[in-house]
């Protein structure tokens, strides 16, 4: 009887990613991290901070795969629209998530909160947060998809909190 071997898919989201400003630490961690668990990082795709393409690698990499892995677009910025086409994937609202925005609101000082940061509590409705121990805002999962910052620092603590689970 052979064992089964199980799959992965990653999505990495980011212009700054295709325009070459930044350059891509996560995929060769992940990759690496997959390995150790037996897990085989079967193909990746970098797309455009654009819903629709975000919608569509999500949705046909998570039927693919047995997990899917997405880095980066969940931060404050105009366009951090990671968790919007997320939800869009999965047909669900986008909702401010209770547990997040107490985090959040813990870490900032009051004069610094505001409406681009408490947007990194907005996630799809039903995802289970991801502990994020480097600055607080979390990830989530939902279903097969573990939706993870694209910061290396950052995407290395929450995949460290996936591993421990």
């Amino acid at each position: 009887m052979t064992e089964r071997i199980y799959t992965a898919g990653l999505v990495v989201i980011g212009d700054e990613i295709l325009s070459g400003r930044t350059h891509d630490k996560n995929i060769a961690q992940i990759a690496s991290w997959l390995q150790v668990q037996g897990i085989r990082l079967s193909e990746v795709r970098v797309v455009p901070d654009v819903v629709e393409r975000i919608v569509e690698a999500v949705n046909t990499l998570r039927e693919a795969y047995d997990y899917l892995f997405t880095t980066g677009g969940i931060g404050p910025t105009h366009d951090d629209i990671t968790s919007a086409s997320i939800a869009k994937a999965f047909g669900v609202e986008l909702v401010r998530h209770p547990d997040a925005l107490a985090l959040l609101v813990r870490h900032f000082r009051p004069e610094d909160v505001n409406e681009a940061r408490l947007k990194m509590a907005d996630v799809p409705a039903g995802a289970t947060l991801i502990a994020n121990p480097v600055s607080s805002a979390p990830g989530y999962r939902m279903g097969n998809v573990f939706v993870l910052a694209g910061v290396p620092e950052i995407m290395r603590a929450m995949f460290d909190c996936i591993r421990h689970e």
